[in-house]
């Protein structure tokens, strides 16, 4: 056993020891957590607790995670969430996001959010090579000022609250693809709680702009946008395929259920998501 499976022991052995935390727990999935926190225990540990802890306070997304529900089937056909199979060179994965139709009818917000949970769940346990950042692409082609009107914002403001403070993960940058004139406008109504370090990696490429190509190799993107590593229909299909496969693993309580009331009473509850508690902001950077 080597040095990080001998922590990723003690991490799944702790997470098994928490009362207020679920029981189960993917070897995969801890390892993230380790790689985020630079190998420290201590403070993977206080990742790993916000991490189950502010996803609970945000039912709306990450409860009832059927993916075979026709409500999120319908999602998988108009929204294409695409991990993409090859890193940069500064060993960062790239993910893009793309509306397949402008037409809001097929459009929920929290479905969507919901489905996009799932891959990136679903890619946590999956994929054995973590990357060391991740640069999101959205293209953002389809996306119009009527699709803000069906954005849930005070499930918006907890997501991003939670994709800050502990999704394990490093940004590295964010692009928007196709970006309309409103996006910037729509954005800086987020701006608030949206951190200043953040904001400084967001990149607009307007229609026809070639300026994504500047921070992306165009060779790691799929065909669509120029790209060698295959259409992006067969990318969506073999996720939407392995998100199914793992049907049992989102939908399990013992992997995600957070008991607050189980909680050590010296560790105070969170204080993200307007809950008094003692939690301290960890960076992960």
């Amino acid at each position: 056993m080597n040095g990080d499976d001998e922590k990723i022991r003690i991490l799944r052995e702790w997470i098994a020891k928490q009362p207020h935390l679920p029981q189960k727990s993917d070897e995969n999935l801890v390892r993230r957590f380790l790689k985020c926190c630079n190998d420290s225990i201590e403070r993977s540990k206080q990742l790993i607790d916000l991490y189950y802890t502010l996803r609970s306070h945000v039912p709306e997304v990450y409860s009832n995670r059927d993916p075979t529900a026709p409500e999120i089937q319908r999602i998988f056909e108009n929204i294409q969430f695409l991990p993409l199979p090859k890193f940069t060179k500064d060993n960062h994965q790239l993910f893009v996001y793309r509306i397949l139709t402008s037409d809001i009818e097929h459009y929920d917000f929290v479905n969507s959010v919901k489905a996009f949970s799932m891959v990136a769940d679903v890619r946590m346990v999956e994929e054995t090579a973590i990357a060391d950042g991740e640069v999101p692409i959205f293209d953002m082609k389809n996306f119009t000022a009527k699709h803000i009107t069906k954005v849930v914002f005070p499930v918006m403001k907890k997501l991003l609250i939670y994709s800050q403070e502990a999704h394990p993960m490093k940004l590295k940058e964010v692009h928007y693809v196709n970006a309309p004139p409103f996006l910037n406008k729509f954005l800086s109504i987020l701006k608030p709680i949206i951190k200043s370090d953040v904001l400084q990696m967001i990149h607009f490429h307007p229609p026809n702009s070639e300026t994504l190509f500047e921070h992306v190799p165009k060779e790691l993107l799929p065909e669509e946008y120029g790209g060698t590593i295959g259409k992006c229909d067969d990318i969506a299909n073999r996720w939407q395929r392995l998100v199914l496969q793992r049907k049992d693993y989102l939908t399990d309580d013992g992997y995600w259920k957070v008991e607050e009331i189980k909680r050590s009473a010296n560790e105070g509850n969170p204080d993200y998501l307007g809950i008094q508690g003692s939690f301290k902001t960890i960076s992960i950077d």
